[in-house]
């Protein structure tokens, strides 16, 4: 049977079956239009297409131009996940983000079935390579603990990607993205310790919580000196551990002489340094680091107490950093 026929009716029957025990509101009707429109089901008890992620992933065919949707039901799913360069457009939808769970335990320093490391970029949970990756409603998680020291849940050397409704979770160096790169990132939750946003992409992170659970570095770019832009943090939330003691954390230091990291209008925990920057032990980066802020609140925003070498943004400099500015025509969600 071909496989998006498969799942187009193994989605009507789970739909069908769930309306006769309901109320049939208008709300899920539009739920049951919805799910319609997946065309591979990954289920662990055997109901989908597909047991595991990486399986439907090798069924999609390559050199789409259109998004093809693997629908991923609620599970945790410990395996290493590739969205190879040949398969584009790729979208994955869990089914709940808080359930939906996409794990492994790698870290650099471990050694893989060679006897070699696998370093900090191949450490990761989730690589993604394909152009035009999306993902809604799942966590990708690396879960190589506190003290595993560098350890990816997820690396993105797409061209273009982006999630919506998702959760990143790992301690140092949770979120990377490579040169070359755009994301967009909405309603999505990141945490970590140190450096755990970094690489040289340019990404839109918004309405996003960024979770501290212990002092260290929000991001680390590497943004390139051509670059424009870097990292762009607009209305998103600064939080940390509630045991988290205050002025432990740093908006960042850069990993690359030329880190272009701004926030717009964040609201940051008591947790962020009054000094704002680190120069990572380096004085020639205060030259060339461009790091901004505006119109940010909470106790953790003291632009007055900000290190002198990053930049206080006037109104009409901010909007340099619109959604619009960096991501042009493009509108994945």
């Amino acid at each position: 049977m071909d496989l998006k026929y498969a799942a187009l009716i193994s989605v009507l029957s789970l739909s069908l079956s769930c309306s006769s025990k309901a109320d049939d509101t208008p709300k899920k009707e539009e739920q049951q239009i919805e799910t319609v429109k997946y065309d591979l089901i990954v289920a662990q008890d055997g109901s989908g297409n597909f047991k595991t992620i990486q399986e439907a992933v090798n069924a999609v065919p390559s050199g789409k131009t259109k998004p093809f949707t693997i629908y991923i039901k609620n599970g945790i799913y410990k395996e290493i996940v590739t969205v190879p360069s040949s398969k584009t457009f790729v979208s994955f939808k869990g089914e709940n983000v808080e359930k939906t769970i996409i794990t492994y335990d790698n870290y650099a320093k471990r050694l893989n079935s060679e006897g070699k490391e696998y370093g900090t970029s191949g450490s990761a949970s989730v690589f993604i390579n394909g152009n035009n990756f999306t993902a809604e409603r799942s966590t990708i998680e690396n879960t190589s603990g506190i003290d595993a020291g560098q350890a990816l849940a997820i690396n993105i050397g797409a061209p273009k990607s982006a999630f919506k409704n998702c959760k990143f979770l790992g301690f140092q160096d949770t979120f990377y993205a490579g040169n070359g790169t755009l994301q967009y990132v909405t309603d999505s939750y990141i945490g970590g310790t140190v450096d755990f946003i970094f690489g040289g992409s340019t990404a839109f992170f918004e309405n996003c919580i960024l979770h501290s659970f212990r002092d260290g570095y929000l991001t680390a770019a590497s943004t390139p000196q051509e670059q424009k832009y870097g990292y762009i943090f607009q209305k998103c939330k600064i939080t940390a551990t509630s045991d988290l003691r205050k002025a432990s954390v740093y908006l960042g230091r850069p990993w690359r002489p030329y880190a272009n990291v701004v926030f717009v209008e964040c609201e940051m925990g008591g947790h962020i340094r009054p000094e704002g920057w680190h120069n990572w032990g380096n004085i020639d980066n205060e030259k060339t680091a461009r790091y901004a802020e505006y119109a940010s609140k909470g106790e953790g925003y003291q632009a007055g107490k900000r290190v002198s070498w990053s930049k206080q943004l006037t109104a009409e400099e901010a909007k340099l950093y619109s959604k619009q500015n960096v991501l042009g025509s493009w509108n994945p969600f």
